[in-house]
C-alpha cells in the first residue's frame, strides 16, 4: 500500500494546473497559415501562468511557436493568434500543446485536422 501512496504523489504534481486547449482555429493565407488557440489555466501572476502554444507536426516537428509574455489572471479563456507558419504540402492534421511558466510543456498534445 505504501509504493501506491508515493506512486499516486509522485504523478500529481506533473498533471496539477497545466494548460488546457479549449479550441483551436487556423485559416490559410496564401502559402502560410494562421492558427487562434483558445486556452485556459489558472493563472496566479508571474509566477505561474500560462506562457506559450505550439503547432507540430504529427512526427512532433515544432512548426510554429507562440509565446505569451504576461499572465491572464482575470482573461480565462483568453485566445491568442500565430501567422506565418508553413505547413507541408500534404499535410491534413497537427497537434497544438500549451505550457506554462512553472511546468513547462502539458505533454497533452491535441490533434487538429486543417480545414
Amino acid at each position: 500500500m505504501k509504493y501506491v501512496a508515493a506512486f499516486c504523489l509522485f504523478l500529481g504534481p506533473a498533471f496539477a494546473d497545466a494548460p488546457v486547449i479549449e479550441n483551436v482555429t487556423a485559416t490559410k493565407n496564401g502559402a502560410t497559415w494562421r492558427f487562434d488557440v483558445t486556452l485556459s489555466h489558472p493563472d496566479t501572476g508571474r509566477d505561474h501562468y500560462a506562457d506559450g502554444w505550439r503547432v507540430l507536426d504529427m512526427q512532433g516537428n515544432e512548426l510554429g511557436y507562440r509565446e505569451l509574455f504576461h499572465p491572464h489572471v482575470n482573461e480565462q479563456p483568453f485566445t491568442r493568434s500565430l501567422s506565418g507558419i508553413t505547413i507541408p504540402d500534404g499535410t491534413a492534421q497537427v497537434l497544438i500543446e500549451a505550457r506554462d511558466n512553472k511546468d513547462g510543456w502539458s505533454g497533452q498534445k491535441i490533434p487538429f485536422t486543417l480545414p
